[in-house]
């Protein structure tokens, strides 16, 4: 079934993509971008993990360097009857988490230094387990497809308005639209696509570690220092992130593409009232 939404998110992107092209630059500029967008789409699925960690600046972590990291992450998921994924460490100080790649087999999970340094040890199982329940889930590879395409959509918008020539634009209040509503469009698709997996990971993740409790406060604790310290961060990677990474505000409150934190920890709550 991911098979087919990721097929999906392909296509509205693609077309979102020439849609963008064709606004500022006609119909031949449409069929240019066809063309790149058929390359994007193959490249997005080979080496988008590779582009979502670079967004995050993060690199891969040896086992030396953390072994304590490593061994939670391998013990949580043979729980899960996951092969071992790669682990990425990003040095920014917010804490927060993700996981990235096409399939479970080329996977990776990515923690920030500020994740080492706030959560405790209970805490930093429910998120990794939360992370590992993505790829369990496939998740990863429709969030980090829309990742690196709507970054795509976003630049084209924004070439395309200084570069694309006054005929081509509809006038400057035209350009202007599509400069905000190009990147609009993209963020709501990618909105589309996170809210029901962050809530099926969260359920998840709380199975596989076992913590729904531990969970729940760290997505509490992470809620509140992301509100403090926003990571500079592409906005369109903000959305695999296990909670917001972006300053509260303006167009980012309005579109949120994670679920109220609130809502994440009652359910989690209720979880743990259940038993796992």
């Amino acid at each position: 079934m991911n098979y087919v939404k990721t097929f999906g998110l392909m296509a509205l992107m693609t077309a979102l993509f020439v849609a963008v092209a064709g606004w500022f630059g006609g119909r031949s500029a449409m069929y240019i971008a066809l063309a790149f967008a058929a390359l994007f789409n193959f490249g997005s699925y080979w080496f988008s993990d590779r582009v979502v960690l670079r967004m995050y600046r993060a690199r891969p972590l040896e086992r030396e360097e953390a072994p304590g990291l490593y061994d939670m992450v391998d013990e949580l998921r043979q729980r899960a009857g996951l092969p071992m994924p790669a682990i990425a460490i990003s040095g920014a100080p917010q804490p927060n988490a993700f996981a990235t790649g096409r399939n479970p087999e080329n996977a990776a999970v990515c923690v920030t230094q500020g994740m080492l340094q706030v959560a405790d040890r209970d805490e930093l199982a429910g998120v990794i387990g939360h992370e590992l329940a993505h790829i369990k889930n496939r998740d990863m590879l429709i969030g980090t497809v829309a990742a690196t395409l709507s970054a795509a959509v976003v630049m084209l918008a924004r070439i395309g308005f200084w570069f694309g020539g006054d005929e081509n634009r509809g006038g400057l209040i035209g350009g202007l639209l599509m400069l905000v509503l190009a990147p609009l469009a993209a963020m709501l698709i990618q909105m589309a696509i996170s809210r029901a997996g962050e809530y099926r990971a969260d359920r998840v993740g709380a199975e596989i570690s076992g913590r729904p409790q531990a969970l729940a406060s760290a997505l509490q604790k992470l809620e509140a220092q992301a509100r403090r310290r926003p990571l500079d961060v592409n906005p369109s990677a903000a959305h695999l992130a296990i909670v917001n990474p972006l300053r509260a505000g303006g167009l980012t409150s309005l579109f949120r593409t994670h679920p109220p934190t609130e809502e994440r920890v009652r359910r989690l709550e209720e979880i743990a009232r259940r038993g796992v």
